[in-house]
């Protein structure tokens, strides 16, 4: 069996009407700060540093005791080898 009780509290809340207003100048005042705050930043805000242009192709050759002989690298990677050759 269950029975209904009435609520000891009434869901609607009524506020006095110069909440409202301080509620509506407290957000314009921080609507103006941001965007205050947002200029100055666009202002101080440093430029975008200009991509370098890529550095040229190294070509090396290896014909020493130790490496394959006659190994061509090209920026540091194996290209391949030619055959034969000690030295250019």
């Amino acid at each position: 069996m269950t029975s209904l009780k009435p609520l000891p509290w009434s869901p609607v809340v009524s506020r006095p009407p110069w909440i409202h207003l301080a509620r509506h100048a407290a957000a314009a005042v921080l609507r103006t700060a941001s965007a205050l705050l947002a200029h100055l930043a666009h202002r101080v805000a440093l430029p975008a540093p200009v991509p370098t242009p890529p550095l040229p192709a190294v070509l090396e050759f290896y014909a020493d005791a130790g490496a394959p002989e006659g190994a061509l690298y090209l920026d540091g990677e194996l290209v391949g080898w030619i055959p034969g050759v000690r030295r250019l």
